[in-house]
């Protein structure tokens, strides 16, 4: 286990005490000690090489939704199975924040905490109603589908797009690199919630902003390495973007003196959108080794092909 310092794991242990006591949950540097030990790993961020020193390893479990931090080791083994962390919870906390982004942009939110801060009373006119505002969701794995539904119960039009067309219900799907333009000018708010994978890289750019209608909002949930923040900032700027919630950057944390930690059209929150608790991704790990004990199929696994 390598997430969290000492705190979090005797929270681990706890968690795992009470689901399973035959686990035994060793810190990641006494079981880099005794390697030939070890069955299960479960990391955030494991230094290069460092996997690759467990003989016995059966599952690797993401701590987790993305993994780019273990594949980026180039000697991760890649035999042994990949699990990415995807509890309902996590899904759940996503679409909570997409829906308080998108509403914080909808209703001018920056503006308001501004002029709070400030002691003064800046009255405007009501901004714009949720039926009103097209909300495109760029991924459709279990987060995105789940800010969809949650999206739509609060009345907001609600696209989608993927890598391959998906049915979500009351959702306009469209799909690949060809449908992108299309899907970006149907969208008044955008939310990225994509995968980190070569092909995501800087896809929230320059071009791509130009293509969303003028004075869209933007929710930067996916990962940081999609967004090539100095284009955000200069839409923001111009006035192609009216606003934007920012929760992943890159690199991270965001650099002191960044201009969008002041910026009047920039809200900031620090990679705190989906995080399930210690207790919840303990649950999900002792399942998914119960299940996998049992000779069960592990869902939720990396796929190199794909990326994600």
């Amino acid at each position: 286990m390598k997430s969290g310092g000492e705190a979090g794991l005797a929270e681990f242990r706890a968690a795992f005490a009470g689901l399973d006591p035959m686990l035994d949950l060793v810190r990641w540097e006494e079981a880099l000690g005794a390697p030939e030990t070890v069955d299960y790993a479960l990391v955030w961020d494991p230094g290069p090489g460092e996997l690759a020193r467990f003989p016995h390893l059966r599952v690797i479990f993401g701590a987790g939704a993305g993994v780019d931090l273990i594949t980026a080791d180039p000697d991760w083994p890649r035999h042994i199975p990949l699990m990415r962390m995807a509890t309902p919870e996590a899904a759940q906390r996503m679409g909570e924040f997409c829906c308080w982004a998108v509403l914080s942009l909808l209703k001018n939110a920056r503006r308001m905490a501004i002029a709070q801060a400030k002691g003064a009373w800046d009255y405007f006119e009501a901004p714009g109603r949720a039926e009103l505002t097209p909300v495109g969701i760029m991924g459709l794995g279990a987060m995105g589908a789940r800010s969809a539904a949650m999206l739509r119960a609060l009345g907001f039009p609600v696209l989608g797009w993927s890598r391959t067309r998906k049915e979500l219900p009351g959702v306009e799907s469209f799909a690949g690199a060809a449908a992108l333009p299309e899907f970006l000018g149907r969208c008044r708010m955008l939310v990225c919630l994509l995968p980190a994978t070569p092909e995501t890289r800087h896809i929230i750019r320059a071009e791509t902003l130009a293509l969303l209608p003028e004075g869209a909002g933007y929710v930067g949930a996916g990962r940081g390495m999609q967004q090539r923040l100095e284009d955000v900032l200069a839409a923001l700027d111009s006035g192609r973007l009216s606003g934007a919630v920012l929760d992943v950057f890159e690199p991270e944390p965001l650099p002191a003196g960044h201009p969008l930690w002041s910026h009047p059209k920039a809200t900031i929150t620090p990679h705190v959108a989906s995080l399930p608790t210690r207790a919840e991704r303990a649950a999900h790990v002792a399942r998914a080794i119960a299940a996998f004990e049992r000779g069960e199929a592990l869902t939720n696994l990396y796929d190199p092909a794909r990326g994600y």
